[in-house]
Order: C-alpha cells, then structure tokens, then sequence
C-alpha cells in the first residue's frame, strides 16, 4: 500500500512541475510573469468540458459549494498537485523502525 501512495505522489509532483514550468516557460516567452488557474489549464484542454461542469455545479451544488468550487478552480494549477504529492510523500514515507 505504501508503495502505491509513493507512486501516486510521484505522480501528483511530476503534474505540478510540468504545471509549474509550462508557467515558468510562458512567462520568458512573454516577459511577464504568467501564472495559470486550474481553470485555465482546462480551457487549454477542453474548453467545452470547463463550460459544463460549470453548469451542472450552478444547477446541482448547493450555493456555498459552488463557490467553493469555483474557487478552488482559480487556484495556481500546480499548488493542488503539488500541495498533496507531498503530504501523500510525507505520509508514505519509511520509518526507521521498518527497516
């Protein structure tokens, strides 16, 4: 079991790097610092899938949770990813009494 939650935080930390430095790359080619959202990540993938979620969450969440959500959407796309590879590193990782 600890071996698959070291995959998956691997997994979860390669995401945010890529995430970070397609970020990281942007901003040389413009010159400014850009900085994307997980919703605008997902526009660059499929723009219409961003488009539905949004209006099932309008139609089925309950108020609070919808701007939660949203939110959430308009975090740093590598800071979720990033955030729980590393508390899913830290949580899986060996203890000396293992061996």
């Amino acid at each position: 079991m600890s071996t698959a939650i070291r995959y998956i935080s691997l997994v979860l930390l390669v995401i945010a790097f890529m995430l970070l430095g397609a970020d990281f790359m942007t901003s040389l080619e413009k010159g400014e610092i850009t900085v994307r959202s997980l919703a605008q990540f997902w526009t660059i993938v499929d723009k219409p899938t961003l488009d539905a979620f949004k209006a099932w969450l309008e139609h089925t969440m309950p108020s609070p949770f919808a701007g939660w959500t949203e939110s959430f959407l308009n975090v740093y796309g590598w800071a979720p990813f990033g955030v729980l590879g590393v508390i899913l590193a830290f949580a899986s990782s060996r203890h000396p009494d293992e061996g």
